[in-house]
């Protein structure tokens, strides 16, 4: 049955191939196993306990995010003194944005762990981060607080978190190119149409215009992603402009 189980996770046999490892990534040893575990199982097992909830990494992910918020806010308002909470709120986000947890869950390779019944090839971007945050949330169940406080330290802050490279990071050219449009008070709409091209998933454009004038276009998979893309490219098109403007 756990042959069957874990066909698409070979990395999984026993326990200690799932033991040694996440206790090189967390840097010591687990009390109670079974909460990584969970933590790494993905829905599609379809899993309950003994309570007959589901058993995935879903409920321990809002755990994970909301204990990384804190550790990352209260290290700025340390860190940075004379920060507002508008700049605070602001490098908290660039920390904790969908984008860059997916980059921690990649660099730790944390879905070659993940137990599930569907191949990995097709899930979204978003499970390396899901599992990072739901890792955390295990830690805080198995350990307390101050281990998440040393895990996040030694994994996220340490070797992500510089400040001044914090400053100049754009987390969603779409929100700037909208803050620097409302600011100046100019017109921009977003034009998004079902793209009719012969990909096998479909996709969508859209045509960014600012003034009645069309500074960019772009296409993906989703009509967040498509406008985001145009975003990005009418910023760089436009960059000193808008850089100076919104200085």
């Amino acid at each position: 049955m756990n042959s069957l189980k874990n066909i698409f996770n070979p990395h999984i046999k026993d326990d200690g191939d799932f033991f040694y490892p996440i206790k090189k990534i967390l840097g010591f040893s687990p009390k109670n196993i079974l909460l990584f575990e969970e933590a790494f199982t993905h829905r599609s097992m379809n899993e309950i306990n003994s309570d007959e909830h589901p058993l995935n990494y879903e409920r321990m992910e809002f755990l994970g995010d909301a204990i990384l918020g804190t550790v990352i806010a209260s290290h700025l308002y340390k860190k940075v003194p004379g920060g507002n909470e508008g700049y605070l709120t602001k490098m908290r986000s660039k920390v904790v944005s969908r984008e860059h947890l997916n980059e921690l869950g990649r660099d730790l390779n944390l879905i070659k762990l993940v137990r599930t019944t569907i191949s990995p090839e097709q899930f979204g971007e978003n499970i390396h981060g899901n599992v990072f945050e739901a890792l955390i949330g295990a830690i805080y169940l198995d350990r307390g607080f101050k281990y998440c406080e040393k895990f996040i330290y030694y994994r996220v802050i340490k070797p992500y978190v510089d400040i001044q490279k914090l400053e100049g990071k754009i987390i969603s050219y779409k929100s700037l190119f909208i803050e620097w449009c409302q600011k100046n008070k100019k017109k921009f709409k977003f034009n998004v149409y079902e793209d009719t091209g012969k990909d096998t998933l479909k996709h969508f454009a859209v045509r960014l215009q600012l003034d009645d004038e069309t500074v960019a276009k772009a296409r993906a998979t989703s009509k967040k992603k498509a406008e985001e893309r145009a975003a990005k490219r009418a910023y760089y098109k436009l960059q000193r402009r808008i850089d100076s403007e919104m200085a």
